[in-house]
């Protein structure tokens, strides 16, 4: 069933970009007109993304994208409705199981995990509790121009609870697993260690071993990077997210947009147990937006926006 219905939402995909590109050739505009008049009527969509669009490496999905589509039919002078009735509908927010902290995940189905658990030598990581706690986490994350996701950046701090703590396990994946798993970079403190990657799924599991042993309630910080390959970047949902499986003292989340192409609305979120909480954020004057969590967790924390 899995296979029927990604089947038929590539051949949509195809007709959307098909009958695109035929209305660009018709119209006779280039791809810089086009991005002109889209400009000249409050509409930012980028000359890559009208090209992949039209290539058919993107779909627009985000609302922003889609209401670019209706100015196009206006500007390409074709049917009101005749490229967006082509669209699929758009894909569920917020994957499951998109970023994790605590060490252990909360939502890998075991069976793509554990085979990456294995090869790094953590096979009980599922189980045992770990003797570090992360006590305050950064995460920095760059959206491109077209809409997806450039980098993420985080620093974090440990405390061990035991002597001897050296490295921390990370694993990671993404909402676009097609574009393949980001290249991962120590950059403060740490070095990479033993790493897997299941590029099926665009997961990465990765020893962060620490450069110098700390002892029962020392602390240590980290930096480290995820980097992807672009453009195209990859497709985040708009949307950024972590899940804590344990609580963590302070997570603070930045994201940070490409010049020009900042969002109207972002909220923060953040799901607890049982409770969801949602409230709007102002963007500050650097093309960026940020929350807060203090003593979170476990659950759900992050930003999104349209």
């Amino acid at each position: 069933m899995a296979g029927s219905t990604a089947g038929g939402q590539q051949g949509e995909r195809t007709a959307f970009a098909t009958h695109l590109r035929a209305a660009i050739a018709t119209s006779g505009l280039s791809l810089d007109r086009i991005q002109a008049r889209l400009r000249a009527r409050g509409v930012v969509v980028s000359v890559t993304a009208l090209s992949y669009w039209q290539s058919g490496k993107r779909q627009p999905e985000r609302q922003s994208s889609l209401s670019a589509v209706r100015t196009l039919e206006e500007i390409l002078d074709v049917p009101a409705g005749s490229l967006l009735g082509l669209l699929p509908p758009p894909r569920p927010r917020g994957g499951a199981g998109k970023r994790h902290a605590g060490g252990e995940p909360m939502t890998f189905p075991r069976e793509v995990l554990q085979p990456l658990l294995d090869k790094v030598g953590a096979p009980d990581a599922l189980e045992r509790q770990h003797p570090l706690k992360l006590v305050g986490l950064h995460d920095l994350c760059e959206i491109a121009a077209d809409g997806g996701q450039r980098a993420v950046t985080a620093r974090a701090v440990f405390q061990a609870g035991a002597d001897g703590q050296d490295r921390w396990l990370l694993v990671y994946t993404q909402d676009d697993p097609a574009a393949g798993p980001p290249d991962l970079h120590a950059v403060r403190n740490c070095r990479i260690g033993r790493a897997e990657v299941d590029v099926a799924h665009g997961l990465i599991v990765a020893e962060l071993v620490f450069d110098r042993p700390i002892d029962r309630g020392e602390t240590h910080l980290i930096e480290y990077t995820l980097t992807n390959g672009g453009p195209p970047y990859p497709e985040c949902r708009n949307t950024y997210y972590r899940e804590f499986r344990r609580p963590v003292r302070e997570y603070l989340l930045e994201v940070r947009f490409a010049p020009g192409t900042a969002p109207d609305r972002c909220w923060q979120y953040a799901r607890n147990g049982t409770t969801n909480t949602r409230r709007p954020l102002k963007l500050d004057g650097g093309d960026g937006v940020h929350a807060v969590a203090l003593d979170f967790g476990p659950g759900v924390f992050g930003i999104d926006w349209d």
